[in-house]
């Protein structure tokens, strides 16, 4: 994945919690485990994967929710206070990288070249575009 040099933005569904990105993804994953699909309440997970240092809160202050994960790590999920939308995660111990929640992106993200993991979880009917680099479990790039 190639580093954009545009600005994104984003926030919580009630306008809460706004935030700036440096630039723009290392990795981009559509996740579809079944922790992801309780969380975003639909099919996958998107994770726009950014270096800590490229995030930026201009408004607000996130609450985290940790939680264990399928590979035995506990995963640091920042939240709004108010409406409840999660907007990023960050494996703990990992300080580097954070996983910014697709969704709680402003403009909407082209998934063409997004990595599809945990596919061994996949709901049945969803269909992959042909040839979309593919992880039955999770990769270990990140």
């Amino acid at each position: 994945m190639s580093n954009e040099s545009d600005v994104r933005s984003g926030g919580c569904q009630c306008g809460a919690i706004r935030y700036k990105l440096s630039h723009g993804p290392v990795a981009l994953y559509v996740c579809h485990c079944t922790e992801c699909r309780k969380q975003s309440a639909s099919a996958f997970g998107i994770s726009f994967i950014v270096p800590k240092t490229a995030l930026h809160v201009m408004q607000g202050e996130p609450q985290f929710w940790s939680r264990p994960t399928a590979t035995g790590n506990t995963l640091d999920c920042a939240f709004c206070p108010e409406c409840g939308s999660r907007l990023w995660h960050q494996r703990r111990g990992t300080t580097d990288i954070l996983s910014i929640k697709g969704g709680s992106l402003d403009k909407p993200i082209d998934l063409g070249q997004a990595t599809h993991i945990w596919t061994s979880s996949m709901l049945p009917g969803i269909i992959l575009p042909q040839g979309a680099v593919q992880f039955s479990g999770e990769p270990n790039e990140y």
